[in-house]
């Protein structure tokens, strides 16, 4: 046998279908990126702590002064809430747009970490996940400065790292398939003009969406932004219905499902095939 078959033989299958699921492999990726996020994570803190104060300062406080009550509820405390599933959003699917598409492009990181026994599939749920987890945790942060701001804290709010988790996984799957969509860096210009503003400004973080037109609404309905905000804000404020929650929960379930196939069937096509 020559030397060009054995390296064949010994290189894995790169079409071959995935094989069992390995949660080892996916907290791998998890560690890795725990590693890494020990080098940056100042930075981080500051962006995730002076981005949502800036926010309720400045809209808080200006508005609310105009505005006085929105919905029953000061409008700080209306903004602060809808701020936090924002937050989520903003800390989860933007690095899973920029920088997963940078570590496939042009660091080449995932054909090194697909070199070892990991496949894609454990690759896009371990990049989620880790993202996920960040932003449970910094998604606390809005409402902890909209507490510092005069909202009342309540027992609710004790669901709301695990509503956050939840949103950021399925926007980091939802980022994830946008980063291996995407061909290069300039498109992410209609990305986040195009499609992070329209789930920014239609989720009722700013206003009610009863202000807006009817087909506005409708629209809404399919925003997973909208899921969350209503989830936290009902989580913190109490008053939600069992059937309603439920709803928003399916939806964002639904979402993570959705977005974890395309994520990875789009993610095996960039890298392995």
């Amino acid at each position: 046998m020559s030397l060009t078959q054995s390296r064949d033989d010994a290189r894995p299958e790169r079409h071959a279908k995935p094989g069992r699921f390995e949660a080892d492999a996916v907290m791998g990726v998890v560690a890795r990126e725990w590693i890494l996020y020990g080098q940056s994570w100042r930075a981080t803190t500051f962006a995730a702590v002076v981005e949502p104060t800036l926010y309720l300062l400045c809209f808080g406080f200006g508005m609310g002064a105009l505005i006085g009550t929105l919905a029953g509820f000061s409008y700080i405390d209306f903004l602060g809430t809808g701020i936090v599933a924002v937050s989520v959003m903003f800390q989860s699917m933007m690095p899973a747009v920029i920088n997963t598409f940078i570590k496939r492009r042009f660091l080449h990181t995932y054909e090194g970490i697909l070199a070892a026994p990991v496949d894609v599939r454990e690759l896009v749920t371990g990049e989620a996940l880790w993202l996920a987890m960040r932003a449970g945790v910094y998604g606390c942060v809005p409402l902890l400065v909209a507490i510092g701001f005069g909202l009342q804290p309540g027992p609710g709010m004790l669901l709301v790292p695990l509503i956050a988790f939840l949103a950021g996984f399925a926007f980091a799957l939802f980022g994830i398939w946008i980063s291996a969509v995407i061909t290069s860096v300039r498109s992410m210009d209609y990305v986040f003009s195009g499609l992070f503003t329209p789930l920014f400004l239609m989720a009722g973080t700013f206003f009610p969406l009863t202000e807006l037109p009817g087909w506005v609404q409708t629209a809404a309905m399919v925003n997973p932004l909208y899921h969350a905000v209503e989830l936290i804000r009902g989580s913190v404020f109490g008053g939600l219905e069992a059937g309603t929650a439920l709803t928003h929960v399916g939806v964002l379930l639904g979402f993570v499902v959705l977005m974890w196939n395309l994520a990875s069937f789009q993610m095996r096509r960039r890298v392995v095939n």
